[in-house]
């Protein structure tokens, strides 16, 4: 995915501003952000099913819903992972053959064998985690090139997630398809993202490869005068201080010196975190603590 600065707009608001990214193929991304943040949108001008307001966005290399060709690369599961309620599993699969010239009508029957499900139960007498599996599968059997995902466990338990998540990994290895998948739940994007990109207030606060990123980001411990004068090689990130105490999560263009007390590396989680913590602390953001609580 190649964007330019990529901007919608709806009204008086800004969905999406100035989003540049460069996403190389063969990736798992991971895509995070508040509610609002503009996730959905992009996904939406990925697929096809949102036309940018200014900028320019690059799929596969072709410009998204543009030919029959182009639609065809592109598997997508929308938030509720929606399914025809008066519809049969079997009904579903039938249809997904119609109207997808590559399906893989064996895969889509081995899935469904393998995840459970009844091929005449009706999809609006299924579970939330049993909808995401035949969404999953639909998605899938039409063999795309890419693979997109806007917050697809977000209704589901614990154990649902996690099925949905290895599923989603088997896929991947079958298909050596790419994935890119928005989420509000970080744990969970931890287990299976190779790449990170970060939305906050409708702008890109961070995109790179995870090891990447990882590598040039730390996260400092002790007494707060510890951190008074840092070299201009560290970047603060977020900070928290007790009277005593401080924590900060920084990012250094240089190995962190021996001498810096309790250095240690940060997971995605932290990282994440402590991006969406020090947007949320910028005036005008428009990013609320609650949102940001959501993330955790």
């Amino acid at each position: 995915m190649e964007t330019v600065g990529l901007g919608k707009r709806y009204g008086r608001k800004q969905a999406l501003s100035d989003c540049t990214l460069s996403i190389p193929p063969g990736r798992i991304v991971g895509l995070v952000g508040p509610n609002g943040a503009g996730k959905s949108t992009l996904l939406g001008m990925a697929c096809g099913l949102i036309r940018p307001t200014t900028g320019s966005i690059s799929v596969l290399g072709g410009r998204p819903g543009s030919s029959v060709e182009q639609l065809t690369k592109v598997g997508f599961v929308a938030q509720d992972t929606p399914v025809y309620a008066g519809l049969s599993v079997a009904d579903h699969l039938r249809l997904g053959a119609r109207l997808n010239p590559g399906w893989d009508p064996e895969l889509a029957q081995r899935r469904i064998e393998q995840v459970g499900l009844d091929p005449q139960q009706k999809a609006g007498r299924l579970s939330g985690g049993q909808r995401a599996q035949l969404a999953l599968t639909i998605a899938a059997a039409k063999r795309p090139e890419l693979m997109i995902f806007d917050e697809p466990v977000a209704s589901l338990d614990p154990l649902a997630r996690r099925s949905f998540l290895r599923n989603l990994l088997e896929f991947v290895a079958e298909l050596d398809v790419s994935v890119v998948l928005s989420s509000h739940v970080l744990s969970d994007l931890e287990q299976v993202c190779d790449y990170l990109v970060i939305l906050v207030d409708s702008r890109v606060q961070l995109a790179g490869e995870v090891d990447e990123l990882l590598a040039v980001h730390y996260r400092l411990s002790g007494g707060r005068s510890d951190f008074d004068a840092l070299p201009p090689t560290i970047e603060v990130i977020q900070a928290e201080h007790t009277s005593l105490h401080s924590t900060v999560i920084v990012r250094s263009t240089v190995p962190i010196p021996p001498s810096f007390p309790g250095a240690e590396a940060v997971t995605l989680e932290q990282m994440a975190l402590a991006y969406l913590t020090r947007a949320a602390e910028l005036p005008g953001t428009g990013y609320s603590a609650k949102a940001l609580e959501a993330q955790r």
